[in-house]
């Protein structure tokens, strides 16, 4: 089963949060960063929404940080992904 995204929607792998600190302290379930970072899976096709030209600016395998409540999250053949709108992307990391 594969994820077609439509409009500006994008959608993307999660990042595993850190189970360890930098000075390697376990962190328990409560305790761990919700991370706002994953990997573009797939890509709309953009277009005129609402009016407005949307012009789709990430592509699959960009490693994006998005708002931290945005998206909707699926799961499919066990794997979960975040689908969000291009909008809650905030940037690429390059």
């Amino acid at each position: 089963m594969k994820l077609v995204p439509l409009d500006d929607k994008v959608v993307l792998k999660k990042a595993q949060a850190e189970e360890t600190t930098k000075s390697g302290i376990v962190l328990t379930g409560q305790d761990k960063e919700k991370p706002a970072q994953g990997e573009v899976i797939a890509v709309g096709p953009g277009g005129v929404i609402d009016g407005k030209e949307i012009k789709m600016q990430v592509k699959p395998g960009d490693k994006v940080v998005y708002s931290k409540y945005a998206g909707t999250e699926v799961e499919i053949e066990d794997k979960k992904y975040l689908i969000v709108k291009q909008g809650d992307i905030l940037a690429i990391i390059k």
